[in-house]
């Protein structure tokens, strides 16, 4: 493959993923014509048409569908392989796109971010603040941290933080109105503080530990969010019992204020991970990351 045609193929590629011939351009940073110009050029030569265009955007064909299939890893890993290169004799720099739940940030990026910064100054990061999961391949990041280790194909997990209970907490003015619950039994006379996945729109039913066994516990609420800082807002303000991590709980800087309560039916989660591709692992400004995250946990 001559170097016109990898090109060609890179602007596809850019197009498919940005959704637009000025969106690709604007990302690779050359003119719009020049992308078009490009892409007629790549048609000619396969002799399929690539994307079907609007007014307003362009999808994918079925023979652009199968192009992006077969050519993006490939493409993937000699960009991959001649930044690595390129890498070797030189400080780490570049963008490294990180995603992550708002726990994780609080918990693990926070606390590293600006030492980091400060520390390789040539490194610029991009943090996707986001609940859900996804495949970091798919959407181009570099790293994830999330729980567990059960990963799609190709990814690297390293463990950041032990398992960790999610703990239940009320504020000493909610238990003084209600009462303190001791048994599940007790929880269907109090208000639950509710969290709403963003990714399904469902709302995390409240899962105890009874002796080993997963028991779940159907509680009315008053106040249903999908952010912690929302969350340990309503524990304080007697809004009802609320989940918190343990670590975040042991964030808070009124900590006092939040009760513990049904403390032998917490439930633990699985071990943190960082996770990324394994070509990603292979660049230097990746790595510097994740040896930093790393070695900062190892003294936690």
């Amino acid at each position: 493959m001559n170097n016109v045609i990898y090109n060609q193929i890179r602007i596809f590629q850019s197009i498919a993923r940005e959704g637009s011939i000025s969106a690709a351009a604007r990302k690779l940073e050359i003119t719009p014509p020049s992308v078009s110009k490009a892409l007629k050029l790549l048609e000619q030569h396969i002799g399929h048409p690539l994307f079907v265009r609007t007014t307003r955007s362009v999808e994918l064909t079925d023979a652009g569908q199968q192009l992006l299939q077969q050519t993006s890893d490939a493409v993937n890993s000699l960009e991959k392989a001649l930044e690595n290169i390129k890498e070797q004799n030189q400080k780490p720099s570049g963008l490294i796109r990180i995603t992550l739940s708002r726990f994780a940030y609080l918990l693990i990026l926070k606390p590293a971010m600006a030492a980091f910064c400060q520390q390789y100054p040539g490194i610029q990061l991009e943090i996707s603040v986001y609940d859900g999961t996804l495949n970091i391949i798919d959407e181009r990041f570099d790293l994830g941290i999330r729980f567990g280790d059960i990963l799609e194909g190709g990814v690297v997990a390293r463990q950041l933080m032990k398992p960790f209970r999610e703990g239940l907490y009320a504020s000493m003015e909610y238990l003084q109105e209600f009462g303190t619950p001791v048994s599940p039994v007790d929880l269907r006379q109090h208000r639950l503080i509710g969290y709403r996945f963003i990714t399904n729109n469902r709302i995390l039913p409240l899962i105890l530990n009874d002796k080993g066994e997963q028991l779940t516990v159907d509680m009315p609420g008053q106040l249903i969010s999908n952010d912690i800082d929302v969350m340990a807002d309503g524990i304080r303000n007697g809004l009802g019992i609320g989940r918190l991590f343990e670590p975040i709980y042991q964030l808070q800087s009124d900590k006092e204020k939040f009760i513990p309560v049904m403390k032998p039916y917490w439930r633990t989660y699985p071990p943190v991970y960082l996770y990324y591709p394994k070509n990603a692992g292979k660049s230097k400004r990746v790595k510097t990351l994740i040896d930093f995250l790393i070695k900062r946990a190892e003294y936690q």
